[in-house]
């Protein structure tokens, strides 16, 4: 992406004029001073027919202005229909607002594109406001396997849109390396520092991490301690076996990430929080303990949990139920180590800390529960001024030509993220991940996102790309002046005489490429970055379709040899297509090709 300063796109624009309008109206005393005209939107009608844009300013405004949402539609349509971009106003049912913009306009949007390039669709929505996403952040126990390949590419996907947004990302890794797990990974770990000092370790016993990619981990610990470790204590041997285990895990999913072009700008450490000298777990429970926020009691036993799996103590708890939980959390376990719930605490107050008063966690489906009681704990240590959004990431089911794939060897009992990106590229596992909701459950093909059809979406997209390049090929017959060069193309396009463009196929192009910075906007705000691939799906068919309308209807080919006008206003809209595909492209970490092979 390029780093030009974001200019007013075209939805803005008509916005901002029906702001405009509705202040006029209230100078003149027909709406009342003062009113909130940041609930009005513009924004593409449902059915086309119905015009270009509408608004539904009359709608939002009228309560407030003590009037029918109707009669205040007449006085705001009245005032659109002088505007100089405005072809047509029709008030639609209760009092919605469709607006028909004039054809110039459109021309007027391509230009804007070619003169912007892949910074086309950059914002400033985002005011430079600092922005935390958290993603991935899987334990540090073995290689990454799909289900964290989704959260990972969702996570990056939506970091490069908010900062093409506006905002000021940091992309960090919360390192899971102090709880139990992490010591069962010593301990698998050990197994195989004895297994490499030759001793014949049987099969892996239950509750150990089987793999075999544990192997080199204990062929390390040999190179570098020989047979010493086998002469000490767990307690000795335990901390020097784990810390070497979490630094090669984390180099291992580092390298998986690595894969998928990932990288995050913070790896923050668990056992930082306890380290060095300061507990910021503890000073977090005490800074909550002199709010009141914490508090020694008991808790009712869960519903519908038996006896004698409840434990009836005093505790330290969290007054979470004063935060918008369901009921108080513990923060301290029976044997006096802290819960995971009053890590987090003490992890979120130091992004806190760190200036972030927005933050974005990218969780699993299996941390659905846990999404309040960390949101009413971000309220408590920041007093309300920062907020948390939780994106859960569903599950993903890996098939081949429909059949589910089978667990992976290396792994032990799941398919790594590796092999996926080994088989199909990084390029459909980044685009499939982000072709379907991030809350909806995915069924990926391995078969289906290497077909070459336009059932599979990211070769359709792609293609629109590389379709774009071949057309400035064989154009260059017409125009062998045609720059190789991106941005001398636009250039050498901009002047083009697009008004031409005419026909209800290109006109339909020249209006989804005036709807993409709106698109990035509306993602980036509700924190969606399958929108994006949605939009560029779209924009990717209707180019398709007008290249196979020119196949059967020679007169609206792309390159007309004896109309060298019409044919370089078609350039000037194909320039806009891929410029738009590769800006698109570049948000979700996906390649834009020029040519497919």
């Amino acid at each position: 992406m390029t780093n030009s300063s974001p200019s007013q796109h075209l939805f803005a624009d008509v916005l901002a004029r029906v702001h405009s309008v509705c202040t006029a109206l209230a100078n003149d005393g027909v709406l009342p001073a003062g009113l909130d005209l940041s609930r009005i939107v513009v924004e593409p009608p449902r059915d086309a027919s119905h015009g270009d844009m509408a608004t539904n300013a009359a709608m939002v405004l009228a309560k407030d202005a003590k009037t029918k949402p109707r009669d205040l539609a007449d006085q705001i349509a009245t005032r659109l229909r002088a505007d100089a971009l405005i072809e047509k106003v029709d008030i639609a049912g209760p009092g919605f607002i469709n607006l028909t913009l004039k054809p110039q306009v459109w021309a007027d949007a391509l230009r804007t594109v070619l003169r912007e390039g892949e910074g086309y669709g950059r914002s400033a929505v985002g005011a430079s406001e600092k922005v935390n996403v958290e993603y991935v952040s899987a334990n540090p126990t073995g290689p990454m396997h799909v289900g964290h390949c989704r959260g990972a590419v969702f996570g990056d996907a939506l970091a490069s849109l908010l900062s093409v947004a506006g905002y000021d990302v940091t992309r960090e890794y919360y390192i899971n390396d102090a709880g139990a797990q992490v010591d069962v990974l010593a301990r698998s770990a050990f197994l195989r520092y004895r297994e490499a000092l030759g001793q014949n370790i049987g099969e892996i016993p239950e509750g150990l991490y089987p793999g075999d990619y544990l192997q080199p981990v204990g062929q390390a610990l040999v190179a570098e301690h020989g047979d010493k470790l086998l002469k000490a204590t767990e307690a000795e041997w335990l901390p020097v076996v784990r810390a070497k285990a979490i630094a090669m895990m984390m180099e291992m999913i580092k390298g998986d990430l690595a894969a998928l072009n990932i990288k995050q700008d913070v790896f923050f450490s668990e056992r930082s929080l306890i380290q060095g000298g300061t507990d910021r777990v503890a000073a977090t429970i005490d800074f909550l303990r002199a709010k009141g926020d914490v508090y020694e009691g008991r808790l009712p036993p869960p519903k519908g949990a038996p006896v004698e799996d409840y434990e009836d103590r005093e505790q330290t708890l969290f007054r979470a139920t004063a935060y918008g939980d369901d009921v108080d959390r513990p923060l301290k376990k029976s044997d006096g180590g802290y819960t995971y719930f009053a890590s987090d605490i003490a992890y979120h107050k130091t992004k806190f800390d760190r200036g972030f008063l927005n933050m974005v966690d990218v969780w699993g489906a299996d941390h659905g529960g846990y999404i309040k009681r960390v949101q009413a704990a971000i309220k408590a240590v920041t007093a309300g001024k920062a907020a948390l959004d939780v994106k859960i990431v569903q599950l993903v089911k890996l098939l081949r030509n429909g059949e589910p794939v089978k667990m992976s060897k290396r792994s032990g009992d799941f398919v790594t993220l590796r092999e996926v990106v080994d088989e199909v590229g990084s390029d459909a596992v980044r685009f499939m991940m982000l072709f379907r909701k991030n809350d909806a459950v995915l069924d990926f093909d391995l078969a289906k996102v290497i077909e070459q059809s336009k059932d599979n979406p990211v070769f359709y997209v792609q293609y629109g790309h590389a379709r774009g390049f071949s057309i400035f090929r064989n154009a260059r017959e017409v125009f062998p002046d045609l720059p190789e060069d991106g941005a001398k193309r636009a250039a050498f396009l901009e002047s083009a005489a697009v008004e031409r463009l005419t026909d209800p196929a290109e006109q339909g192009l020249l209006r989804q490429l005036a709807l993409y910075p709106r698109i990035v906007e509306a993602a980036a705000t509700a924190h969606e970055p399958h929108r994006i691939a949605f939009y560029l799906y779209d924009l990717a068919s209707e180019f398709h379709a007008l290249w196979t309308r020119g196949r059967d209807l020679p007169h609206l080919r792309f390159i007309i040899n004896n109309d060298a006008v019409i044919t370089r206003a078609r350039l000037a809209l194909v320039q806009g297509v891929v410029s738009v595909l590769a800006s698109g492209l570049a948000v979700l970490g996906v390649h834009a090709p020029n040519e497919m092979r």
